[in-house]
């Protein structure tokens, strides 16, 4: 071992996430927090000042947390939307590619007029968004964004079958496409988009 070995320091270990030191956004965010349980009744206002007051004055994130520690943990916005129900009934249901804010659970039924659920413009901070489909007579197509993934193994291929055409990189921070239900008579596809649609895309990036 040389000289300069024994000379040169050691990193310092990393402190605990609970001992970092907290920032004014995270104190914010603990106030709105705080403030809301209050509105919704979970607090009393004297109950609320004082954490409010803690909230203020709080150095670290464990300092933070103990003020939270019996409050539920707010829904991302999209979670609280209502399932999705696309029916194809006789002349077909599309839903997309305009922009479309996407629920976490979406129910399609083929029908007789086939189902497109295009995905190409939302744009979701959901972990996962569960697509039900279920091809009937005339299938389902499921269009998704380059990016973002697409897992199968819960459906049933039916008579008409499963076609996953895409691929299996997923960039960090965009939600997994799960797909559960049944191909029936119609099928149900799952892909990116194609030449034409990518034209489209482009032409009216907005």
């Amino acid at each position: 071992m040389s000289a300069n070995d024994h000379n040169t320091p050691l990193p310092a270990p990393a402190a605990p996430a609970g001992e970092l030191r907290a920032s004014h956004q995270d104190r914010d965010t603990v106030v709105e927090r705080l403030r809301n349980a209050a509105v919704e009744g979970r607090i009393d206002h004297d109950e609320l000042d004082e954490r409010l007051e803690r909230a203020l004055t709080s150095k670290t994130h464990a300092e933070l947390a103990a003020l939270t520690a019996d409050l539920p943990v707010p829904q991302d916005p999209e979670e609280q939307l209502p399932p999705l129900v696309l029916k194809g009934g006789m002349s077909g249901a599309v839903r997309g590619p305009g922009r479309w804010e996407a629920p976490a659970y979406v129910i399609a039924h083929g029908g007789v007029g086939g189902v497109k659920i295009d995905f190409s413009r939302v744009r979701s901070r959901l972990r996962e968004i569960l697509v039900e489909a279920y091809g009937e007579t005339s299938g389902v197509t499921v269009v998704i964004p380059d990016g973002w993934t697409a897992d199968t193994t819960g459906m049933d291929p039916g008579v008409g079958g499963l076609r996953d055409r895409t691929t299996p990189d997923r960039l960090p921070g965009t939600p997994l496409i799960r797909l559960a239900g049944s191909g029936g008579m119609g099928g149900v596809i799952v892909r990116h988009p194609n030449d034409k649609e990518r034209r489209k895309l482009d032409e009216n990036p907005a």
